[in-house]
């Protein structure tokens, strides 16, 4: 714990050097000028001071320690600012002007440590990750990003950047250094693409999606090494075809529904959970995944309005949903209730698993329960919205009910108190189909 001591008239920290810190710190004290004469003031900026030492002798405990390059050079950056400069490697600090290097040499103090002096002039490399390397690292980097992901998530996580990584290197025709990446690079992954694109008919969102991939993935990196100027190699970098359509998943028509998938007997050589998943999607609009990734605890039957809680959950059934404006409570009714009813505990055959879409589209459209080839089980969200929509109720209150940011449909932020449970079981009531009795 740090105190206070006055010194000529000017208020010090004075703070004595914790025991892990010496093998960095051969003093026993630091004392710290806090640039003031009064009193209250040096109090009031005695935290700061503090956690900027702390700071500073866990950037040097780790330039002393660290196996890591990246800690290194991260620690040999975080110690230059310190000094109000930017790191820079020793080779540019010698080929810049000669008053920069006599200004850092003058920041040196006798009890500066090495450390301290490989941080001021430039005396850490720049680690030299490897392109096959980079989606390991931006997975560590961003591991409290990723923290409720199930594992079935981070596969799905994993695989799309890998693949840009692949593809990059295909373009450039090897492995690299991330750090010796170039916008010429960035060309070059497009040059790559287009080829893929006039060959073999690959669409031009898919080699967006590699761009975008690449260049979140070097951003995180960059950060991680706290460049004070880090390159934008993706910049402008994108493919467009002006000749492609927007695709948009087709709803299921409502007498398809009721005359179709709540026949008798249409569902008799499906699962039940394939089949109350299907159920559930119908009168709440929910994403498939929302249902079928559901926890064990997360279908609340006993409360005042059944209801599905979709949330970001944590411990052994973690996962993570699409974003904070799908994060609500959804009310149960109709068939979605009774579905819920015979499924209390959730559906763990489906359970972060990625099977369930090929299971109920294949069921349906081999039993000629699909309105057309273009058509999939999860157009029931989109019907769900249209008949919202139909009933005359709100944008804003279908936006809550669906999981949407309605702060991004106004383009301002959201103000007032999240709808009622209660209002949303009056909403969903107003569009709720009738139930056949074999399927209560």
């Amino acid at each position: 714990m740090a105190g206070i001591t006055k010194r000529n008239g000017t208020w010090h920290l004075r703070m004595r050097v914790p025991r892990r810190y010496a093998g960095v710190e051969a003093r026993a004290e630091i004392h710290r000028s806090l640039r003031t004469d009064s009193e209250r003031e040096a109090r009031a900026r005695l935290p700061a001071a503090e956690a900027a030492v702390l700071a500073e002798l866990d950037s040097r405990l780790t330039m002393g320690q660290s196996q890591r390059p990246g800690d290194v050079f991260s620690a040999a950056v975080a110690l230059a600012a310190t000094r109000g400069v930017t790191y820079r490697q020793a080779d540019h600090l010698a080929s810049g002007p000669l008053e920069e290097i006599l200004a850092r040499l003058d920041m040196l103090k006798p009890s500066d440590t090495p450390q301290i002096a490989r941080a001021l002039l430039g005396g850490v490399e720049v680690p030299q990750l490897m392109l096959s390397e980079l989606v390991e690292e931006v997975e560590r980097i961003c591991a409290h990003d990723n923290r409720y992901k199930s594992e079935t998530q981070m596969r799905l996580w994993r695989s799309p950047r890998t693949r840009a990584v692949a593809n990059l290197m295909a373009g450039l025709g090897g492995d690299r250094p991330v750090l010796a990446l170039e916008a010429g690079d960035a060309r070059r992954h497009k040059a790559w693409w287009q080829k893929r694109i006039e060959r073999e008919g690959q669409k031009a969102e898919t080699a967006k999606k590699d761009f975008s991939n690449m260049s979140s993935m070097l951003a995180h990196y960059y950060d991680s090494l706290e460049m004070a100027e880090p390159p934008r190699p993706y910049l402008g970098v994108t493919i467009r075809d002006r000749h492609a359509v927007k695709s948009r998943k087709p709803e299921i028509p409502v007498d398809w529904i009721t005359e179709k998938w709540f026949a008798p007997g249409a569902f008799d050589g499906l699962n039940d959970e394939a089949r109350d998943i299907l159920l559930i999607s119908i009168e709440t609009g929910c994403r498939q995944a929302e249902i079928h990734d559901l926890p064990s605890d997360a279908i609340v039957l006993d409360a005042v309005i059944p209801h599905l809680r979709i949330a970001f959950e944590d411990g052994e059934e973690k996962r993570e949903v699409k974003n904070t404006s799908s994060v609500r409570l959804v009310p149960l009714v109709g068939v979605a209730l009774a579905a819920a009813r015979r499924h209390p505990n959730g559906f763990p055959r489906y359970r972060y698993k990625r099977s369930y879409s090929a299971i109920i589209n294949g069921y349906l459209r081999d039993n000629d329960l699909m309105p057309s080839p273009k058509h999939t089980a999860g157009g029931t969200r989109h019907t769900w919205e249209s008949r919202l929509k139909a009933a005359g109720i709100a944008s804003d209150d279908r936006g809550e009910m669906m999981g949407h940011s309605v702060a991004s449909a106004r383009n301002r932020e959201l103000y007032g108190d999240e709808m009622p449970l209660g209002r949303k079981l009056d909403l969903a009531k107003t569009v709720a189909l009738e139930m056949p009795c074999h399927l209560d």
